[in-house]
Order: C-alpha cells, then structure tokens, then sequence
C-alpha cells in the first residue's frame, strides 16, 4: 500500500485527456468479384523519438460495403504540445488471419495528426485515400469526441461522528485517505483530507478532485477511504475504513451516503463491537471543466503569430557561425525552432495566414530601427501563407535588412495584444512565438506589457537558440 505520508497531490499521476475517433469511409474500391469489399481500417501511431509506425488497434470488419460506418472506436491520450502522426490503413479482408500483408486486399491509406481532426470544423476531418496508383481509393471521414468523464471535476464535503479516541491525553486528529481500486485489486492512494485537531466530530474542508484520478470513469469502481489519528511522528493510528464508488457519492447528502466507519480488528476481537463511528457526506457536485478542445470544438480559432529577433548578436547571416546562417542543405537554428513549433499550431489555424514580425533590425532605405517590422514587407497585411510562407518571408529579411539591436520584446507583444484585446467573444485566441538568442534588453517594459496581456486571450512562447542565457532577471 502507498504510504500516507509520501502523497503529494501536485505530483500524483492522472491520465491524460482521452480523444474518440469514429472512422467511415465512402466509395471505397469494389475488390471483390462477387460481392462488395469487406473493409477493415488499421490505425497506426508514430513513435516521437524513433520515427517508427506501429499498429495501435483495428476497426472492426463490415462485410460486403463500399461506404462502411465503423463502430470500433479509437481512443487516444491527446497532448497538445506534440505533433501526434497518424496512418489510417484500409483493407479488404479475404481472412480473419491478424496477418494483414499476407491475407488482405490494400485499399488504401492517409495520414494526419490528431490535432488535425480536433482542429477541423466540429471536429470533423475528411481526407482522400490514396496509394494504388491509377485508381480513386475513396475518402475516409474521422470525428473526434472528447471523453467526458476524463474532465469532470468533483467537489465533496465530508463530516464524521463519535470517531473512536485515540490520544491518551486528548481526542483524536482525524483526517481521511481516498484509495481508488485498481483492476488487479489494489488501491492507489488519490486524496488526503486536511487533519482536524482534538475532535471526534470533525468537518473536514470541501475539496476538488477529477474524476478520472478517483474512479478513472468507472463510476462503479470501489472506492476506499481510510480514516486516520494523525501522530506528529508519521505513525498514525487507523481508526476504521469504509467503502463507496463515485455512483454512489453523486447521490449527494442523503441516508445512503452515511457510512459506518469499520476496524477489522476491533471487529474480530470485540463482539460487542458496533463501529468506530461515522462519515457523512455533506454535499456533492460535479461540473465539466473546459477544456482546449472543448473551446476548438465551440469554433474558437487559433491565431498564430511570430517574431524573429534579427539583433547583430546572431552573426552574420553570411558567415555559417551565424545562428541566421542560410545553409542551402540545412536549416538553421531559426528556421528549425519556427517549424517545429509552427507545425503543430497551425493544425488549429483554419486559413494558414500567419502575421510575421522581425525584430532588432535596421530596416532600408532609411535605416531606422525597428522591433516589430513584417518579414514580407507589407505593413498593410503581414501574413504569410503556411509555416513554408513564413520560412520564405524570413529568409527574404535577411537579405534585405541589417542585424542590429537592441533585443526589445515589448513592442510586439503590445502590437499582438491590441488584436487580441478586440476580441471579447471567444472567437479567437492568439499565441506569440518568439525566438531570440539572447536577453532581454527591455525587461521592465516586456513585464509590463506580459502584465497588461494577461487578463486577454493570448498566450506567449519564447524559444531560446544559441548558447547565451536566457534567464534574464
């Protein structure tokens, strides 16, 4: 059993948000002679590190249907902050043989990130298969529903009644331990109560608790709680335990939500032994927590804007030292930072115009200084089309413009703020990438301008390149 005295609820693990796909497809290829195609699609996942496709389940197989609606689910752990590569594999099934290479007609294929479902209209994302050359494979559809109860959140208020005693000069310092069940039949530890001192009619603070760390969505799951005399030197003493599920609990304060609080020992030793008291619930309520997709799937769009410090710092953009260096065969430290983070924001972006700044620069024919100049020369309209649109506008910058300085923040982050202060409906939220090399010269004035954004719906990230330090103050 875990130990009460290590549980430290900041850290304790809970499974991450869990994305549905429901798949279809429509007008499939006919492979066979005497009746139609018998399809079954195969999801394949892209490990992070190694590249590597490997299978992560299967459909089930429809017979006879060119335009089938799969009732096997895919259920996937979401991470918004990795790009999670998908391939959707369609087969006809000659045999039941799990060897699909040897026993099955290929049918097709197509390939998209799961953040590339959720973002699409209503979480619905439909693409074209491909892969026999020739022919038209069809098109398959992929939804995506996010698991309700990965976000609910339950709130719970517990008293208790004539605990037993268990300090010889005072009452007990009672407080309770949850221990949800586990399939294998253990308990794993996932709330503590706070201890309430020299009482045996506590009433305990009302607390918080997801619902998936205290029955994992099973709402009939046993769960266990403990009650405990706390001791200053970590040895508390067990007073009783009692059991219940989260179905029971969502009934609320009620005749059924009283519990006898039971010691095994007292129990096979005392026959005269009733309980060790009672635990009362006192209230109970359950409410949805929202979610990035739950705001994705209500229409909200992702605006994604860049900033690329173009200070003197960097080096010569012509001197391969230079962490602007234009390597014709390899991307430089820039380059490489704006796509990796680019390639999964604008899964979230419905028309891939992204609004480019550079900043730190002189710019021609003048000279003047600037922190929040466009990478494609036009005031006017500084989007670019896609991550390549960027790349491309970046790359023309520095041809034309001076490395220079300071390294000011400010100025773009105020710039992107007006925008996102215009909204006020949720339509939209914004998130500012900046890359840089070095610190920040304008401190005080980039905290207030962090300050003042905060209450908006912009978000900012800053990606350091090169080996100086960006701790900054």
């Amino acid at each position: 059993m875990a130990s009460i005295g290590d549980f430290d609820p900041l850290n304790s693990s809970v499974p991450a948000t869990k994305i549905e796909v429901t798949v279809s497809c429509r007008s499939l290829l006919d492979m066979d002679t005497f009746s139609k195609s018998d399809p079954v699609v195969v999801l394949y996942v892209q490990g992070i590190g190694t590249k590597e496709w490997r299978e992560f389940g299967r459909t089930e197989v429809i017979d006879n249907t060119l335009n089938p609606d799969f009732v096997r689910k895919f259920v996937l752990d979401y991470f918004f902050e990795e790009k999670q590569n998908l391939r959707f594999d369609v087969y006809n099934v000659d045999s039941r043989s799990s060897n699909i290479s040897k026993h099955q007609d290929f049918l097709g294929q197509t390939f998209c990130t799961l953040g590339e479902i959720i973002g699409s209209k209503g979480s619905r994302l439909e693409k074209t298969l491909s892969g026999i050359p020739g022919k038209k494979c069809g098109t398959i559809i992929f939804t995506a529903e996010e698991l309700s109860n990965c976000r609910d959140i339950a709130t719970m208020q517990l008293c208790a009644n004539k605990l037993d005693k268990k300090d010889f000069f005072g009452k007990s310092d009672p407080f309770l331990v949850f221990y949800r069940s586990n399939e294998d039949g253990t308990f794993t530890i996932c709330h503590k109560t706070e201890v309430i001192k020299n009482t045996l009619n506590p009433v305990w603070q009302s607390f918080t608790i997801p619902v998936r760390a205290l029955c994992n969505g099973d709402y009939d799951r046993t769960v266990k709680v403990d009650v405990y005399d706390w001791d200053r030197d970590g040895s508390h003493d067990f007073i009783g335990e009692f059991t219940t599920s989260y179905r029971e609990l969502s009934r609320g304060q009620s005749q059924f939500n009283v519990y006898e609080v039971l010691n095994p020992k007292k129990k096979g030793k005392k026959k005269k032994y009733i309980n060790s008291g009672t635990v009362t619930l006192l209230s109970f309520k359950v409410e949805s927590e929202y979610t990035f997709v739950d705001f994705i799937r209500g229409g909200t769009q992702l605006n994604f804007t860049v900033a690329i410090d173009f200070t003197a710092s960097n080096g010569n953009p012509s001197q391969p030292t230079s962490l602007h260096y234009m390597n014709p065969y390899q991307m430089n430290a820039y380059a490489m930072a704006l796509k990796a983070v680019g390639e999964i924001i604008q899964d979230y972006d419905s028309d891939k115009l992204f609004p480019a700044y550079g900043f730190g620069a002189k710019l021609p024919p003048d000279g003047k200084i600037s922190h929040a100049f466009p990478l494609n020369s036009d005031p006017e309209n500084p989007n670019c089309v896609g991550i390549e649109g960027v790349l491309e506008a970046y790359f023309q910058s520095l041809r034309s413009v001076q490395l220079y300085g300071p390294t000011n923040f400010a100025p773009v982050i105020n710039q992107v703020a007006r925008s996102a202060a215009e909204v006020t409906d949720g339509s939209q939220y914004f998130v500012l990438l900046m890359i840089t090399d070095g610190v920040i010269s304008d401190m005080v004035q980039t905290k207030e301008a962090v300050v003042n954004a905060a209450s908006l719906p912009m978000s900012i990230i800053i990606v350091g390149v090169g080996p100086a330090e960006f701790d900054g103050e």
